[in-house]
């Protein structure tokens, strides 16, 4: 049995976290967060410390490590922005790390953990449970045995409706969230480049507040994206059957339908990293590289490379970028 700690407790994705740390039979120690609404702490280690404050968090964790009880892992679902600095704290404290993704906001921040890494001879992991996803593994596998250079024509459509509480959050602020292709769309470019290889040209049509598109040209792969957590960017028959969230991807032509299967990959993530494996920073690196990219591209028209809901009309929402 494993001791675990965790920073990050009150959100979406904490759950699962829990739920990995249990079903792979270690314990949570203690746990962080500013808000207190941790009630889900119950379902799953109701003996837990729980501080809301990083000071008093970081002095138990220390008590702990001089009374002979040190965390064996640091959990990290805090927000993105603070990744870099929580991950650093794990390491300093003996502990190697599992964080969230996105891992951290920029790729030279990636060459900062792996100082740290070699200097405690401990260990950074991320979660990147679309590797793990059975249909996604059987998808690399068909491509790494056809023809070596064909290239694929990819429409990658993810939308997930939010509401105007996303835009008072830490999520609505690109500085603090990365924006929406970070935010929302990491983990698809880390699934796409893992398997379609390295970044030719990333094009980008289109970044607002709650939408962006592009076009993303990998070694194997000519990739047409769009991102949104706009409801009005939806397809009819979506909204028709009053659903909040589409996503899609088809290959050359052909939809990949994996919609089932998630479940269970946070737990098949941690059960890889105890053995010894997981997702490590150099895995992180190229989807962190992408998603800076686009955050700092300048706007270019569309020019037939373009995913088609680019040019989809829409009533202006009433939150500007900057706000």
């Amino acid at each position: 049995m494993k001791n675990f700690g965790m920073i990050g407790l009150a959100g979406y994705i904490a759950p699962r976290h829990l739920k990995a740390i249990q079903d792979t039979n270690n314990t949570l120690l203690a746990a962080l967060d500013p808000f207190d609404s941790v009630g889900i702490i119950d379902s799953f280690f109701p003996e837990a410390d729980f501080f809301v404050e990083f000071e008093r968090f970081d002095r138990h964790i220390e008590k702990l490590r001089r009374a002979g009880t040190c965390i064996d892992y640091l959990s990290i679902a805090s927000p993105n922005y603070l990744h870099d600095a929580h991950i650093r704290f794990g390491l300093r404290h003996g502990a190697d790390v599992i964080c969230e993704k996105p891992l951290v906001l920029n790729p030279w921040t990636v060459d900062g953990l792996t100082e740290i890494e070699k200097e405690t001879g401990k260990k950074v992991y991320t979660i990147l449970q679309l590797r793990l996803h059975e249909t996604i593994k059987e998808l690399k596998k068909k491509i790494e045995n056809g023809p070596a250079d064909k290239v694929y024509d990819i429409d990658l459509t993810y939308i997930t409706s939010r509401g105007k509480w996303y835009y008072a959050s830490w999520k609505g602020d690109i500085n603090r969230s990365g924006g929406i292709a970070t935010n929302i769309g990491i983990h698809f470019f880390d699934m796409l480049s893992w398997i379609f290889g390295e970044v030719k040209q990333n094009i980008i049509h289109l970044h607002t507040h709650d939408r962006a598109a592009g076009y993303l040209e990998l070694e194997r792969a000519r990739v047409r994206w769009f991102l949104s957590i706009n409801y009005e960017t939806l397809p009819d028959e979506v909204k028709g059957s009053n659903k909040r969230t589409y996503r899609s991807i088809q290959l050359d032509g052909e939809e990949i339908e994996f919609s089932n299967g998630f479940t269970e990959l946070h737990t098949r993530s941690y059960e890889d990293i105890l053995a010894g494996n997981g997702f490590g920073l150099s895995d992180a690196r190229q989807s962190i590289e992408i998603v800076h990219n686009i955050r700092h591209a300048t706007i270019v028209s569309p020019d037939g490379n373009h995913h088609p809901f680019v040019e989809k009309p829409l009533t202006p929402h009433p939150f500007s970028h900057a706000e």
